[in-house]
């Protein structure tokens, strides 16, 4: 037996609640982090979750656009939000629980996309991004995340070469330019230093993708993916992780999926 924690851009959380439950019913992880649920906190599907055994939730919406939730079998506390770049939308939730090993927060973001042009000059939504990024490197060097700490999400950037079905063919695509690469490197390595819980799992050698794009015909057959979405940890809590897992299956699993699926880190039981 094992505990496990789940990132998933739902792209609409009322929208593929289904989905959702399906999943829900299927792994039994012991908690969600969702990106892009797409609703005020008022409209976020509460009594389903309730229903299918998470009755701990903590939500930051968003009418119409963004918005991110933790669901959870266990209790969270201490649940709060922060604003990133003076730009008021619902991209952090954070919430504190224990899953066995003692205290851990939880971060669940949803980073900006950046748009089509990888230029900040020209472009403010890449702009927003890089200086989201630059404020997460700032926040991340404080005390508190020395220990204790997971993030996950949409970080909307395939870092590695293998993230991606085309490293040459995407370093002036966004989610992949070297700038956007060279500051997640920076910030997984920076600070108090994080461990990449997929990676810890799956070699570097191997193609790993959590997202693939609805403009494609045939995404299985074409398999243009990227891996947008991540779980990092600190060390503390990732010697604890005995394995990760992609579910590319989810995908397909409707006529109307999330173009992102489900990834999972798995963690021993005390």
């Amino acid at each position: 037996m094992t505990l496990s924690v789940v990132t998933w851009n739902i792209n609409s959380v009322r929208l593929r609640i289904g989905m959702v439950l399906d999943f829900l019913a299927q792994y039994q992880p012991d908690v969600l982090m969702l990106q892009e649920i797409k609703c005020t906190n008022d409209q976020f599907p509460r009594n389903a979750f309730e229903e299918a055994g998470y009755p701990h939730m903590a939500v930051h919406g968003q009418k119409g656009y963004h918005g991110v939730a933790i669901v959870s079998k266990f209790p969270l506390t201490d649940v709060s939000n922060r604003v990133f770049c003076e730009i008021p939308e619902s991209r952090h939730v954070s919430a504190l629980v224990d899953i066995g090993h003692g205290p851990l927060t939880l971060h669940n973001f949803y980073i900006p996309a950046g748009g089509d042009e990888p230029d900040p000059e020209i472009n403010p939504k890449f702009k927003h991004k890089l200086g989201f990024l630059d404020e997460l490197k700032s926040w991340f060097g404080e005390p508190m995340f020395a220990r204790g700490q997971l993030i996950a999400g949409d970080f909307n950037i395939a870092p590695h070469e293998n993230d991606v079905w085309g490293h040459k063919q995407l370093l002036k695509v966004i989610s992949h330019t070297p700038i956007e690469t060279e500051a997640l490197d920076a910030l997984l390595t920076g600070g108090h230093g994080w461990v990449d819980l997929v990676r810890k799992h799956v070699p570097y050698d191997q193609k790993i993708y959590s997202w693939w794009s609805y403009r494609g015909l045939d995404w299985e057959k074409s398999d243009r993916g990227r891996r947008l979405d991540h779980i990092w940890a600190t060390p503390d809590v990732a010697e604890h992780c005995i394995a990760a897992e992609i579910i590319r299956p989810a995908r397909g699993w409707t006529d109307k999926p999330s173009d992102h699926v489900p990834v999972i880190a798995r963690f021993t039981r005390p």
